[in-house]
Protein backbone atom coordinates (compact mmCIF):
# COMPACT_ATOMS: atom_id res chain seq x y z
CA UNK A 1 0.00 0.00 0.00
CA UNK A 2 2.84 2.67 0.26
CA UNK A 3 2.71 3.02 -3.46
CA UNK A 4 -0.93 3.85 -3.04
CA UNK A 5 -0.37 6.17 -0.39
CA UNK A 6 2.16 8.06 -2.64
CA UNK A 7 -0.43 8.29 -5.40
CA UNK A 8 1.65 5.47 -7.86
CA UNK A 9 -1.02 3.60 -8.37
CA UNK A 10 -5.28 3.18 -7.98
CA UNK A 11 -6.31 0.76 -5.17
CA UNK A 12 -5.34 -2.39 -5.53
CA UNK A 13 -2.25 -1.80 -8.06
CA UNK A 14 -3.83 -2.06 -11.32
CA UNK A 15 -6.35 -0.01 -13.83
CA UNK A 16 -9.21 -1.92 -13.98
CA UNK A 17 -11.57 0.90 -15.21
CA UNK A 18 -13.43 -1.30 -18.22
CA UNK A 19 -13.18 -5.19 -17.46
CA UNK A 20 -14.35 -6.98 -20.53
CA UNK A 21 -16.26 -10.53 -20.35
CA UNK A 22 -15.34 -12.76 -23.08
CA UNK A 23 -17.18 -16.46 -23.62
CA UNK A 24 -14.41 -19.31 -23.00
CA UNK A 25 -16.29 -21.16 -25.65
CA UNK A 26 -15.70 -18.76 -28.72
CA UNK A 27 -12.30 -18.59 -30.00
CA UNK A 28 -13.02 -15.72 -32.36
CA UNK A 29 -14.15 -13.54 -29.33
CA UNK A 30 -10.95 -14.78 -27.32
CA UNK A 31 -9.08 -13.44 -30.27
CA UNK A 32 -10.62 -10.10 -31.26
CA UNK A 33 -10.38 -9.30 -27.36
CA UNK A 34 -6.81 -8.82 -27.86
CA UNK A 35 -6.19 -6.16 -29.61
CA UNK A 36 -9.23 -4.35 -27.53
CA UNK A 37 -8.69 -0.93 -25.08
CA UNK A 38 -10.18 -2.90 -22.26
CA UNK A 39 -8.12 -2.39 -18.43
CA UNK A 40 -8.65 -6.10 -18.22
CA UNK A 41 -10.02 -8.97 -19.81
CA UNK A 42 -11.62 -11.86 -18.09
CA UNK A 43 -12.14 -15.30 -20.04
CA UNK A 44 -14.94 -16.62 -19.03
CA UNK A 45 -15.86 -20.04 -18.02
CA UNK A 46 -18.95 -19.46 -16.42
CA UNK A 47 -22.68 -18.13 -16.88
CA UNK A 48 -21.81 -17.08 -20.83
CA UNK A 49 -20.49 -20.62 -21.50
CA UNK A 50 -22.78 -23.97 -21.78
CA UNK A 51 -22.73 -26.71 -19.71
CA UNK A 52 -21.64 -29.38 -21.94
CA UNK A 53 -19.25 -26.80 -23.77
CA UNK A 54 -17.26 -25.99 -20.37
CA UNK A 55 -14.38 -28.66 -21.03
CA UNK A 56 -13.74 -27.36 -24.36
CA UNK A 57 -13.82 -23.51 -23.10
CA UNK A 58 -11.23 -24.72 -20.43
CA UNK A 59 -8.63 -25.50 -23.70
CA UNK A 60 -9.74 -22.68 -25.71
CA UNK A 61 -8.81 -20.17 -22.45
CA UNK A 62 -5.53 -21.98 -21.83
CA UNK A 63 -4.70 -21.66 -25.77
CA UNK A 64 -5.89 -18.19 -25.90
CA UNK A 65 -3.76 -17.02 -22.79
CA UNK A 66 -0.28 -18.91 -24.00
CA UNK A 67 -0.55 -18.06 -27.80
CA UNK A 68 -2.00 -14.86 -28.09
CA UNK A 69 -1.42 -11.45 -26.89
CA UNK A 70 -3.22 -9.57 -23.44
CA UNK A 71 -0.47 -7.11 -22.81
CA UNK A 72 -1.14 -4.02 -21.12
CA UNK A 73 -4.28 -5.92 -19.46
CA UNK A 74 -5.23 -7.51 -16.68
CA UNK A 75 -5.62 -11.11 -17.53
CA UNK A 76 -8.36 -12.80 -15.75
CA UNK A 77 -10.18 -16.03 -15.91
CA UNK A 78 -13.87 -16.71 -14.57
CA UNK A 79 -13.74 -20.26 -13.00
CA UNK A 80 -17.49 -21.49 -11.81
CA UNK A 81 -18.70 -21.44 -8.62
CA UNK A 82 -17.97 -23.58 -5.67
CA UNK A 83 -21.24 -25.54 -5.31
CA UNK A 84 -20.71 -27.03 -9.18
CA UNK A 85 -19.25 -29.59 -10.47
CA UNK A 86 -17.17 -27.63 -12.63
CA UNK A 87 -15.10 -25.62 -10.12
CA UNK A 88 -11.72 -27.75 -9.27
CA UNK A 89 -11.31 -29.05 -12.64
CA UNK A 90 -11.40 -25.50 -14.11
CA UNK A 91 -8.83 -23.88 -11.60
CA UNK A 92 -6.50 -27.26 -12.27
CA UNK A 93 -6.70 -26.64 -16.16
CA UNK A 94 -5.90 -23.11 -16.23
CA UNK A 95 -3.16 -22.37 -13.68
CA UNK A 96 -1.39 -25.71 -15.20
CA UNK A 97 -1.87 -24.75 -18.76
CA UNK A 98 -1.25 -21.14 -18.43
CA UNK A 99 -0.38 -20.10 -14.88
CA UNK A 100 2.16 -17.99 -15.47
CA UNK A 101 0.20 -16.54 -17.97
CA UNK A 102 -2.74 -15.66 -15.54
CA UNK A 103 -2.80 -12.53 -13.05
CA UNK A 104 -6.30 -13.73 -11.30
CA UNK A 105 -9.09 -16.02 -11.05
CA UNK A 106 -12.75 -14.66 -10.46
CA UNK A 107 -14.41 -17.05 -8.21
CA UNK A 108 -18.49 -16.58 -9.13
CA UNK A 109 -21.30 -16.30 -6.24
CA UNK A 110 -19.13 -16.20 -3.15
CA UNK A 111 -21.42 -16.41 0.08
CA UNK A 112 -18.42 -16.93 2.94
CA UNK A 113 -14.61 -16.66 3.20
CA UNK A 114 -14.54 -20.23 3.46
CA UNK A 115 -15.02 -20.38 -0.41
CA UNK A 116 -12.21 -18.22 -0.85
CA UNK A 117 -10.09 -19.67 1.51
CA UNK A 118 -10.18 -23.03 -0.43
CA UNK A 119 -9.34 -21.13 -3.65
CA UNK A 120 -6.49 -20.09 -2.26
CA UNK A 121 -5.44 -23.31 -1.01
CA UNK A 122 -5.96 -25.12 -4.05
CA UNK A 123 -4.36 -22.13 -6.07
CA UNK A 124 -0.95 -22.71 -3.86
CA UNK A 125 -0.75 -26.31 -4.03
CA UNK A 126 -0.84 -25.70 -7.91
CA UNK A 127 1.64 -23.51 -7.62
CA UNK A 128 4.06 -25.01 -5.65
CA UNK A 129 3.85 -28.37 -7.99
CA UNK A 130 4.33 -26.44 -11.20
CA UNK A 131 7.25 -24.31 -9.68
CA UNK A 132 5.36 -20.68 -10.07
CA UNK A 133 5.80 -17.79 -7.29
CA UNK A 134 3.43 -18.93 -4.20
CA UNK A 135 0.67 -15.70 -3.88
CA UNK A 136 1.29 -14.33 -7.60
CA UNK A 137 -1.97 -15.45 -8.73
CA UNK A 138 -4.81 -12.91 -7.52
CA UNK A 139 -8.08 -13.47 -6.73
CA UNK A 140 -11.44 -11.31 -7.57
CA UNK A 141 -14.53 -12.31 -5.85
CA UNK A 142 -17.95 -11.98 -7.13
CA UNK A 143 -20.63 -11.15 -4.81
CA UNK A 144 -24.12 -11.77 -6.61
CA UNK A 145 -26.74 -12.81 -3.67
CA UNK A 146 -27.97 -11.78 -0.21
CA UNK A 147 -25.46 -14.68 1.97
CA UNK A 148 -22.64 -13.14 0.31
CA UNK A 149 -23.23 -9.49 0.92
CA UNK A 150 -24.17 -10.12 4.43
CA UNK A 151 -20.66 -11.58 4.83
CA UNK A 152 -18.53 -9.29 2.66
CA UNK A 153 -16.27 -7.98 5.27
CA UNK A 154 -15.54 -11.74 6.16
CA UNK A 155 -14.69 -12.42 2.49
CA UNK A 156 -12.67 -9.39 1.96
CA UNK A 157 -10.33 -10.58 4.61
CA UNK A 158 -10.21 -14.16 3.58
CA UNK A 159 -7.31 -13.74 1.79
CA UNK A 160 -3.88 -11.70 0.43
CA UNK A 161 -4.72 -12.99 -3.10
CA UNK A 162 -7.68 -11.06 -2.90
CA UNK A 163 -7.72 -8.22 -5.41
CA UNK A 164 -11.45 -6.74 -6.34
CA UNK A 165 -14.91 -6.98 -4.50
CA UNK A 166 -17.52 -7.29 -7.88
CA UNK A 167 -21.05 -6.44 -8.05
CA UNK A 168 -22.89 -9.07 -9.92
CA UNK A 169 -26.50 -7.62 -10.32
CA UNK A 170 -28.80 -10.00 -12.42
CA UNK A 171 -27.94 -13.11 -9.76
CA UNK A 172 -28.30 -10.70 -6.73
CA UNK A 173 -31.69 -9.56 -8.07
CA UNK A 174 -33.05 -12.74 -8.43
CA UNK A 175 -31.72 -13.96 -4.59
CA UNK A 176 -33.46 -10.71 -3.24
CA UNK A 177 -36.90 -11.28 -5.45
CA UNK A 178 -36.67 -8.04 -6.95
CA UNK A 179 -38.76 -7.25 -9.53
CA UNK A 180 -37.15 -6.34 -12.16
CA UNK A 181 -35.89 -8.30 -15.40
CA UNK A 182 -33.71 -5.43 -16.42
CA UNK A 183 -30.26 -5.30 -14.90
CA UNK A 184 -28.24 -2.28 -14.20
CA UNK A 185 -31.47 -0.03 -14.67
CA UNK A 186 -33.73 0.81 -11.66
CA UNK A 187 -36.31 -1.46 -11.28
CA UNK A 188 -40.11 -0.28 -11.91
CA UNK A 189 -41.76 1.50 -9.64
CA UNK A 190 -38.99 2.11 -7.33
CA UNK A 191 -38.66 6.66 -7.73
CA UNK A 192 -37.42 7.23 -4.35
CA UNK A 193 -33.86 7.47 -4.88
CA UNK A 194 -31.08 4.21 -5.93
CA UNK A 195 -32.43 0.83 -5.26
CA UNK A 196 -28.88 -0.47 -5.33
CA UNK A 197 -27.12 2.22 -3.34
CA UNK A 198 -26.73 0.27 -0.08
CA UNK A 199 -25.77 -2.76 -2.59
CA UNK A 200 -22.86 -0.80 -3.62
CA UNK A 201 -21.66 0.79 -0.93
CA UNK A 202 -21.93 -2.21 1.44
CA UNK A 203 -19.31 -3.57 -1.42
CA UNK A 204 -17.13 -0.22 -1.33
CA UNK A 205 -17.20 -0.11 2.13
CA UNK A 206 -15.58 -3.88 2.47
CA UNK A 207 -13.38 -3.37 -0.31
CA UNK A 208 -11.38 0.16 0.73
CA UNK A 209 -11.50 -1.66 4.59
CA UNK A 210 -9.06 -4.52 2.94
CA UNK A 211 -7.72 -2.00 0.17
CA UNK A 212 -9.31 -3.76 -2.64
CA UNK A 213 -11.26 -2.35 -6.01
CA UNK A 214 -14.65 -2.24 -6.44
CA UNK A 215 -16.01 -3.54 -9.63
CA UNK A 216 -19.40 -2.68 -10.84
CA UNK A 217 -21.28 -5.54 -12.57
CA UNK A 218 -22.57 -4.95 -16.27
CA UNK A 219 -25.27 -3.06 -17.80
CA UNK A 220 -27.19 -5.58 -20.31
CA UNK A 221 -28.43 -3.09 -22.98
CA UNK A 222 -25.16 -2.99 -24.76
CA UNK A 223 -26.47 -0.81 -27.68
CA UNK A 224 -27.39 2.26 -25.15
CA UNK A 225 -24.25 3.54 -24.35
CA UNK A 226 -25.63 6.79 -23.13
CA UNK A 227 -27.59 4.98 -20.53
CA UNK A 228 -23.97 2.70 -20.03
CA UNK A 229 -22.35 5.85 -18.85
CA UNK A 230 -25.02 7.32 -16.83
CA UNK A 231 -25.10 4.09 -14.72
CA UNK A 232 -21.60 3.57 -14.24
CA UNK A 233 -21.33 7.67 -13.83
CA UNK A 234 -23.65 6.71 -10.15
CA UNK A 235 -20.91 3.96 -9.23
CA UNK A 236 -17.87 5.81 -10.10
CA UNK A 237 -19.08 8.93 -8.91
CA UNK A 238 -19.34 6.87 -5.36
CA UNK A 239 -15.75 5.45 -5.92
CA UNK A 240 -15.86 2.49 -7.53
CA UNK A 241 -12.89 1.41 -9.81
CA UNK A 242 -14.41 0.11 -12.84
CA UNK A 243 -17.11 -1.78 -14.66
CA UNK A 244 -17.94 -4.88 -16.23
CA UNK A 245 -18.27 -4.21 -20.40
CA UNK A 246 -20.08 -6.74 -22.52
CA UNK A 247 -19.70 -5.16 -25.78
CA UNK A 248 -16.38 -3.86 -26.97
CA UNK A 249 -18.87 -0.40 -27.60
CA UNK A 250 -18.61 -0.20 -24.24
CA UNK A 251 -15.05 -0.17 -23.29
CA UNK A 252 -14.25 3.67 -24.54
CA UNK A 253 -17.12 5.10 -22.37
CA UNK A 254 -16.07 2.76 -19.02
CA UNK A 255 -12.88 4.36 -19.76
CA UNK A 256 -13.71 7.90 -19.51
CA UNK A 257 -16.07 7.10 -16.97
CA UNK A 258 -14.00 5.74 -14.34
CA UNK A 259 -10.90 8.25 -14.87
CA UNK A 260 -11.05 11.62 -13.46
CA UNK A 261 -11.93 14.93 -15.71
CA UNK A 262 -8.99 16.67 -17.10
CA UNK A 263 -9.45 19.64 -15.08
CA UNK A 264 -10.16 16.95 -11.86
CA UNK A 265 -6.58 15.74 -12.64
CA UNK A 266 -4.86 18.78 -13.03
CA UNK A 267 -6.43 20.27 -9.96
CA UNK A 268 -5.18 17.11 -8.22
CA UNK A 269 -1.80 17.23 -9.10
CA UNK A 270 -1.44 21.25 -8.58
CA UNK A 271 -2.58 20.43 -5.01
CA UNK A 272 0.06 17.46 -4.86
CA UNK A 273 2.75 20.02 -5.51
CA UNK A 274 1.54 23.25 -3.82
CA UNK A 275 1.14 21.15 -0.25
CA UNK A 276 4.65 19.60 -0.69
CA UNK A 277 5.95 22.97 -1.68
CA UNK A 278 4.10 24.72 1.14
CA UNK A 279 5.35 22.00 3.53
CA UNK A 280 9.24 22.39 3.14
CA UNK A 281 11.81 24.21 4.40
CA UNK A 282 11.77 26.24 1.54
CA UNK A 283 8.24 26.80 1.97
CA UNK A 284 7.99 27.92 5.23
CA UNK A 285 6.58 24.83 6.34
CA UNK A 286 3.19 25.17 6.79
CA UNK A 287 0.57 22.42 7.15
CA UNK A 288 -2.65 25.26 5.73
CA UNK A 289 -2.67 27.56 3.08
CA UNK A 290 -4.18 28.81 0.61
CA UNK A 291 -3.92 27.86 -3.38
CA UNK A 292 -6.01 30.09 -5.06
CA UNK A 293 -9.40 30.74 -3.54
CA UNK A 294 -8.68 27.26 -2.22
CA UNK A 295 -7.67 26.18 1.53
CA UNK A 296 -5.52 23.16 1.34
CA UNK A 297 -4.03 20.66 4.28
CA UNK A 298 -3.41 17.35 4.83
CA UNK A 299 -6.70 16.33 4.54
CA UNK A 300 -6.65 17.61 1.04
CA UNK A 301 -3.52 16.32 0.14
CA UNK A 302 -5.15 12.26 0.48
CA UNK A 303 -7.89 13.46 -1.61
CA UNK A 304 -5.89 14.42 -4.74
CA UNK A 305 -3.82 11.39 -4.40
CA UNK A 306 -6.53 9.39 -4.90
CA UNK A 307 -7.60 11.41 -8.08
CA UNK A 308 -3.80 11.73 -9.16
CA UNK A 309 -3.60 8.04 -9.07
CA UNK A 310 -6.49 6.81 -10.99
CA UNK A 311 -5.41 9.87 -13.46
CA UNK A 312 -2.03 8.54 -13.67
CA UNK A 313 -3.25 5.01 -14.32
CA UNK A 314 -5.37 6.19 -16.93
CA UNK A 315 -1.96 7.42 -18.58
CA UNK A 316 -3.40 11.27 -18.10
CA UNK A 317 -0.89 14.39 -18.84
CA UNK A 318 -1.18 17.25 -16.91
CA UNK A 319 -1.89 20.49 -18.38
CA UNK A 320 -1.08 22.52 -15.76
CA UNK A 321 1.89 23.21 -13.13
CA UNK A 322 2.20 24.27 -10.07
CA UNK A 323 4.60 27.98 -9.37
CA UNK A 324 5.80 28.66 -5.83
CA UNK A 325 5.44 32.27 -4.90
CA UNK A 326 7.78 34.92 -6.01
CA UNK A 327 10.36 35.55 -3.01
Amino acid sequence: MDAVREGATPVGGRARRSCLAVPGSSPKMLEKAQGLPADQVFLDLEDSVAPLAKPQARDNVVAALTGGDFTGKTRVVRVNDWTTEWTYRDVITVVEGAGDQLDCLMLPKVQTAEQVVALDLLLTQIERAIGLPVGRIGIEAQIENARGLVNVDAIASASARLETIIFGPADFMASIAMKSLVVGEQPAGYDVGDAYHYILMRILMAARAHDLQAIDGPYLQIRDLDGFARVAGRSAALGFDGKWVLHPDQIEAANRVYSPRQQDYDHAELILDAYAWHTSEVGGRRGAVMLGEEMIDEASRKMALVVAAKGRAAGMTRTSRFEPPSA
